[in-house]
């Protein structure tokens, strides 16, 4: 297969503060090559959920002609999308299934079977599963099996990680991204999708979180042994702490951005003592100083929170 066949994968990630979308394909390496980028400033959305509709939509739209800019070729129709927000929760199951016969090794379809079972879990009213994920199997005695196809056994099973959501949350999402004439392949938890996108094997095995902090959630996920062992998503991202420096200082929010991007550290000792910022006055009001310090040491106070 001529690897300008291999078919094109999107990627959409609304975001509180910008909504992005990647477009690449596998190259004859399987390298992901990247065929296209565009982004826009994302107004319908509040720590990770999609409130208003129709300026989500403006936004993905906005978003797809930039990355229709950088690649005129480009012909974007299906899109996996990344889902994030406070809604999000993960409970572990475990699960197994009594083979038919033991003689035959384990196929591909038992485990899938084996999966969608866990979809059966009883889970609270108004939320979804999102995604369930097994975390390792096991065959009659043998524990922590990584893949059970090619086993014999008289049992299967597995502990899963299921990741749930917010029914109206999701429903937000698919109708913003259905309405701006796009089909969703999937959605993709946003920590298991930056995880994925910046981590080896080797990370994976010797235990690692990953921590990804946005504009309005911070997403983590736990991986120890080559297995997901957590995720959450906590309705705290680069927006709070634009915030208090808003507040603690008095200025307006975009200058509070601004100086947070130009001059913001977390490390208030390290910040240098007798640096200032200054900042116009509003309407003819003098000017005003800021130390680098005392930007330090609001943003310090909030990350260490």
């Amino acid at each position: 297969m001529n690897h300008n066949d291999a078919p094109i994968i999107v990627g959409l990630d609304i975001g509180t503060t910008k909504i992005a979308a990647i477009a690449g394909r596998k190259n004859e390496y399987g390298k992901l090559e990247i065929l296209g980028f565009g982004r826009a400033n994302s107004n319908g959305v509040s720590h990770g959920q999609v409130l208003n509709i129709d300026q989500t939509i403006k936004a993905i739209q906005a978003a797809l002609e930039n990355c229709a800019l950088s690649n005129p070729d480009l012909e974007i129709n299906e899109v996996y999308v990344g889902i994030a927000g406070h809604h999000i929760k993960s409970l572990q199951t475990r699960g197994d299934i009594v083979r038919q016969d033991a003689d035959i090794e384990i196929s591909r379809a038992e485990v899938e079977q084996l999966v969608n079972n866990q979809r059966k879990t009883f889970i609270p009213a108004g939320d979804q599963i999102i995604d369930v994920i097994a975390q390792d199997f096991h065959v009659d005695s043998n524990q922590n099996i990584k893949d059970p196809i090619g086993y014999n056994g008289v049992k299967v099973g597995a502990n899963f990680h299921i990741i749930t959501g917010d029914r109206n949350a999701i429903r937000n999402i698919n109708r913003a991204v259905t309405r701006s004439g796009l089909q969703t392949k999937d959605l993709v938890l946003q920590p298991l999708a930056s995880a994925s996108a910046v981590m080896s094997e080797i990370d994976m095995e010797a235990g690692v979180a990953i921590l990804d902090i946005g504009g309005g959630t911070s997403d983590l996920a736990v991986f120890y042994e080559g297995i997901l062992k957590h995720t959450a998503v906590i309705p705290f991202g680069g927006e709070n702490i634009t915030n208090d420096i808003r507040l603690g200082l008095g200025v307006l929010k975009t200058q509070a951005e601004a100086m947070k991007v130009q001059f913001g550290s977390a490390l208030a000792d390290e910040a240098k003592a007798n640096a200032y910022i200054t900042i116009p006055g509003l309407k003819g009001m003098p000017a005003k100083e800021i130390s680098v310090k005392s930007l330090a040491q609001i943003i310090q106070a909030r990350m260490g929170e």
